[in-house]
């Protein structure tokens, strides 16, 4: 399995980010917390929650800086006008195609990851793997520590509330409701242990899933989110999950 070559935004995410930052804050009147926690250089890992799709829309949009995240490779291979659209969309906000699944595909994801923060990106992934459907905060998937472990990039936990309200399921178009991004101080996990221990990257992992919650404000789940994908529904971050630790 191949690690994905990922290019830097291009002149699409730029006009992207002049474009839409302005219409966002004057229509939607977002509020965003703790933007100067985010450092403006070098690699960093942008850990969220995640409640609806627009998810990796917001943050790629209110982020201080560009941000990279992964997207499954077949919004990018469509054919004809709509197939371009959303390759020319997706490469536009930051995205980086990657094959969805487990195994050797989701290894391939995480080096992707970490090729993208060597390359002092700044990386934004969803520790829970997939969107959660009532509300509730789920058990992180270790591979956001084997990430931070492994790279030594900080990580800084994002709170994202009202996004769920913004475009709910099933709906078409985002709708009319003001959201908050709450970027937090950035965690340095490196005490936990290498990034070979199991029990450093499950330790790792569930101090920045404290750091999420406190964040978000949402109940814990106890629980790994094992929902079924769904068509469009199915969330970009998903590949992250490769162990139960």
């Amino acid at each position: 399995m191949s690690v994905t070559r990922a290019t830097r935004p291009g002149f699409l995410y730029w006009l992207g980010r002049t474009l839409l930052i302005p219409i966002v804050r004057l229509y939607y009147r977002p509020i965003v917390v703790g933007s100067t926690n985010v450092p403006r250089e070098g690699a960093v890992i942008l850990a969220s929650n995640h409640q609806s799709f627009i998810d990796s829309i917001v943050i790629p949009v209110l982020a201080p800086r560009p941000v990279r995240f992964l997207a499954k490779d077949s919004y990018f291979t469509g054919t004809g006008i709509s197939g371009r659209l959303s390759s020319a969309f997706f490469r536009g906000i930051g995205a980086v195609p990657v094959e969805r699944g487990a195994g050797q595909a989701a290894q391939a994801a995480l080096d992707t990851g970490k090729a993208l923060l060597d390359d002092d990106n700044a990386f934004a992934l969803y520790p829970e793997g997939t969107r959660s459907l009532d509300g509730r905060l789920y058990r992180g998937r270790t591979g956001v520590g084997w990430l931070a472990l492994t790279t030594g990039a900080p990580v800084v936990p994002v709170g994202l509330i009202g996004t769920d309200e913004l475009l709910p399921v099933g709906a078409k178009r985002p709708r009319r409701v003001r959201v908050t991004v709450v970027f937090g101080e950035p965690i340095d996990v490196s005490g936990h242990g290498p990034a070979s221990s199991g029990r450093a990257r499950r330790h790792a992992t569930d101090q920045i899933m404290d750091a999420i919650a406190e964040l978000s404000g949402q109940e814990r789940a106890g629980t790994f989110n094992e929902a079924p994908p769904s068509g469009a529904a199915e969330r970009i971050g998903r590949v992250l999950r490769p162990e139960r630790l």
